[in-house]
C-alpha cells in the first residue's frame, strides 16, 4: 500500500476506537488529492470558474466529508475512499446545477456596462453569459458524473478510485480484494458503459 493509504488507515483506526479530533487530520490528508481531483473536473467548468475558485470547491467537497465523517462509520481506506470521491462528485454536480441548469446563475448573468470617460459605453468587465445547453460543456459533465453514479457497484467503485483517487491500478488490486487483470477488465467494462451511455444521450 502507499504511504498516503497506510495514514488513511490509521486515523480510520484512531476515529473508530473514540478519537474524533483525527477526523482533521483525515481531511487534511485527503486534501492533496481532492484538490487534483477538482482541478482536473473543474478544467471542464469554463464558466463555472468565475465564480468559484477551485480551493473553494475543494472546501465545500471536505466540509461534506467531515459532516459524514460524523455520521457514517469508516471501516477502511475502501470505504473513505469510496465516499470521498462520492463528496465531491456532488459537489460538482450541484456547481453544475446551480450556475448553469435553465436557470442557474451561469445561464442567465450578464455583466452590466460600464461608462467610459467619454460617456461611450465601454467594454462588459467580464464576458457575457451563454447557453447553458451546450452538451459540449456544463450538460455533458453533469451527464458524466450522475452517469457514474449509475454504474454496477463493481464498476463505480474501481472507476472511482482510478479516475477520481488517481490510485495505480495495483493498489487498487490490494483494496479491493482483486487481481491486477481483474480491476483493469472492471476499468475497461466502465469506461465503455460511460462511453455508451453519453454518446447515445448527444445522439
Amino acid at each position: 500500500m502507499s504511504e498516503v493509504t497506510i495514514a488513511v488507515q490509521r486515523c480510520i483506526d484512531r476515529i473508530n476506537a473514540g478519537d474524533s479530533d483525527v477526523r482533521d487530520e483525515l481531511i487534511g490528508i485527503a486534501f492533496e488529492r481532492l484538490q487534483r481531483i477538482a482541478k482536473k473536473m473543474k478544467n471542464g467548468y469554463d464558466r463555472v470558474g468565475r465564480w468559484e475558485q477551485t480551493d473553494d470547491i475543494v472546501q465545500n467537497a471536505s466540509m461534506r466529508l467531515f459532516e459524514s465523517l460524523k455520521h457514517v462509520k469508516i471501516v477502511d481506506s475502501r470505504h473513505f475512499y469510496r465516499l470521498a470521491a462520492l463528496q465531491i462528485r456532488r459537489e460538482l454536480i450541484d456547481l453544475c446545477r446551480h450556475y448553469h441548469g435553465r436557470h442557474g446563475l451561469g445561464a442567465n448573468h450578464q455583466t452590466q456596462m460600464h461608462a467610459a470617460a467619454d460617456n461611450t459605453v465601454a467594454p462588459p468587465l467580464h464576458e457575457v453569459g451563454q447557453n447553458s445547453d451546450d452538451p459540449q460543456h456544463m450538460q455533458q459533465w453533469s451527464e458524466f458524473h450522475e452517469s457514474v453514479d449509475q454504474l454496477p457497484e463493481n464498476e463505480r467503485e474501481v472507476f472511482e478510485m482510478l479516475w477520481y483517487h488517481e490510485l495505480p491500478q495495483e493498489e487498487v488490486a490490494k483494496i479491493v480484494g482483486l487481481s491486477v487483470r481483474q480491476v483493469k477488465r472492471i476499468w475497461r467494462s466502465a469506461k465503455l458503459r460511460l462511453h455508451d451511455q453519453l454518446v447515445g444521450e448527444l445522439e
